[in-house]
């Protein structure tokens, strides 16, 4: 596998734009390959076969336009997928969801964490089931709360409606005085604001996004698949529909590095 290769990296739609907003943080150097399947967002919704199907079809494009690892920005995704992605394929698959159970246990003093994610994520419980696997003795209390997505996608982060029903979902976390809250899908990252009006600042916010990122970094750099060159990689964008809508909303999710995207046909498989 060359180091030269980019880096891949899908999603249901638009919200793993944040992970590659921290990807390019950390790794300025890698050219990224993103897809967003914005024909078929979103997966939340969708059965695990279902889920699944999408993923390997995804991943194949990807391969395709030869990246040397592929990075499953998708809560979803990675709860049902990672492991026939893993089987199937050959080469570094990452998710989002372990790192973010790493970040979750490092910064949570009480053991106490919440997860908020889309119905899929949270009916999967890989976040619980991570959690527990590590502290055994840590409560995980989780929330589905898929009317966030849509609201990202709108642009109403600071919109009065957004704060209420943030707040619906969030009281009942709260009062199991959880001290720390796993944003367990890609878009909540852009929510972290209006979230932190209603948590407080005594409740720690995990990024799925960034921990992934650096979770990524740290493993490309063990495998020596780190790119060696001086110069700034660039961000090369795909969808399987509107791209002119996808190219607006991704300057608000990565600012001005996004090119404009290019719409794809995925092949089923």
């Amino acid at each position: 596998m060359s180091r030269e290769l980019p880096i891949g990296v899908f999603d249901s739609g638009m919200g793993g734009l944040t992970v590659v907003k921290q990807l390019h943080r950390v790794l300025p150097n890698e050219n990224i390959v993103y897809l967003g399947d914005t024909a078929r967002v979103p997966y939340g919704t969708k059965s695990p076969a279902t889920v699944i199907r999408f993923a390997c079809e995804d991943t194949q494009f990807l391969l395709e336009r030869q990246v040397k690892a592929v990075v499953v920005a998708c809560n979803t995704c990675s709860a049902w997928a990672l492991p026939m992605l893993r089987k199937r394929y050959d080469l570094p698959v990452f998710g989002v969801i372990e790192p973010g159970v790493r970040a979750g246990l490092k910064r949570s003093r009480t053991r106490r964490i919440g997860v908020i994610g889309t119905n899929a994520t949270i009916r999967s419980n890989e976040y619980s089931r991570g959690i527990v696997a590590l502290r055994p003795a840590a409560k995980v209390f989780s929330m589905a709360t898929p009317l966030l997505v849509p609201l990202v996608e709108e642009g109403w982060i600071n919109h009065p409606a957004t704060l209420a029903i943030l707040r619906v979902y969030l009281k009942p976390l709260l009062r199991h005085k959880i001290d720390a809250l796993i944003l367990g899908c890609t878009h909540y990252p852009l929510l972290k604001r209006p979230i932190r009006k209603i948590t407080g600042p005594r409740v720690h916010l995990i990024d799925s996004a960034e921990s992934c990122a650096g979770h990524v970094c740290t493993r490309l750099a063990e495998m020596s698949l780190l790119v060696d060159r001086a110069e700034k990689g660039s961000i090369q964008a795909f969808v399987t529909d509107d791209s002119e809508r996808f190219t607006e909303l991704a300057r608000r999710f990565v600012g001005a590095q996004i090119i404009a995207a290019q719409r794809v046909e995925i092949a089923p498989l």
